[in-house]
């Protein structure tokens, strides 16, 4: 088990970057770490990985406490991989060499085999031969992810991993990755900016805010009721309202959060709203409109015109 227990960390005493972060995590679990820009989530993996010295707190995985630089030469945990976000590729070598820079040389068969495995992994076979300095961004990356797990970590931690990666590709590197990770029994914690990464992959997810952690359960319930505007709004556009503006319960001044796929179009809703904007996503539309001085997004399977008049109904 992970257990990060009270820590709190600043480059310096008066402005701390992190404050009293506890959760604890499972032998094999994936964590999605999510946040806005800045709320400390790639700060909070070199902590684990023992980058940094605690300002306060401890840091133990199954009971070994993880230590900084101030009681490590080298900074670091043998037992933890850390892909940062430059990737750190030795640029004058070829993608196998990379990946198999760590790996022992007295079975030749043995390390070209496992070296051949991570590389389909992260569909990267077909450029085993080829110098790290003439791949794009996204192929970098892709080596970068299949060198961290060549040792096989107990736990890995994973800093934006996919974020040059083309969609076409991130989807099914996401697949193979995160079922090589279950299959190994791999703790994995990704701190990311897409939700993706926590709604289709993680086991739960943890929420930062200005260095606080908000939240901390399965992304399920995250996504489905979530605590706060902001929570909500880390998944995509999110709309705030009265329920007695979007239901026929009198009276009712409860706040709701909805996300725009649970406002429809209705002929008898009781939410009337003015169309801004409509904006083609593939599937459907999703449309900016107006009420009440408020902006409001909903989805429809068709273009709305400028200044058109639509009723809502809340589908939850």
């Amino acid at each position: 088990m992970l257990q990060v227990q009270n820590i709190s960390f600043g480059y310096d005493f008066l402005n701390p970057i992190l404050h009293n972060i506890d959760f604890s995590i499972n032998e094999g679990e994936n964590i999605a770490i999510i946040g806005e820009s800045g709320c400390g989530k790639s700060t909070l993996l070199k902590l684990i990985y023992g980058l940094y010295d605690l300002n306060h707190g401890h840091i133990l995985w199954n009971g070994t406490a993880i230590l900084g630089p101030k009681f490590n030469l080298i900074p670091g945990m043998s037992f933890m991989k850390y892909l940062a976000q430059d990737f750190d590729l030795m640029p004058y070598i070829t993608v196998a060499e990379n990946v198999g820079q760590y790996l022992s040389n007295a079975n030749q068969r043995v390390k070209s085999e496992r070296i051949q495995e991570l590389l389909e992994t992260v569909e990267m076979a077909e450029y085993a031969g080829t110098k790290a300095q003439f791949l794009s961004g996204g192929q970098q990356q892709r080596v970068a992810i299949a060198r961290v797990l060549a040792l096989e970590p107990e736990i890995l931690l994973l800093d934006e991993p996919f974020s040059h990666i083309d969609n076409f590709r991130k989807n099914a590197l996401r697949r193979n990755l995160f079922a090589y990770l279950k299959n190994k029994n791999i703790t994995c914690l990704v701190a990311t900016h897409d939700s993706t990464d926590a709604l289709s992959y993680s086991d739960q997810t943890i929420v930062l805010y200005d260095g606080k952690m908000v939240e901390k359960t399965d992304s399920h319930t995250i996504y489905i009721n979530p605590s706060t505007k902001y929570v909500a709004s880390l998944f995509g556009e999110v709309n705030e309202l009265k329920l007695s503006e979007v239901s026929v319960l009198d009276g009712d001044d409860k706040t709701i959060l909805l996300y725009p796929h649970q406002l429809k179009v209705d002929p008898n809703g009781i939410l009337e709203v003015s169309v801004r904007k409509s904006y083609f996503k593939g599937s459907y539309y999703l449309i900016k409109a107006v009420f009440d001085k408020k902006v409001i997004f909903f989805e429809h399977d068709c273009n709305l015109i400028f200044n058109e008049k639509v009723s809502l109904t809340y589908h939850p």
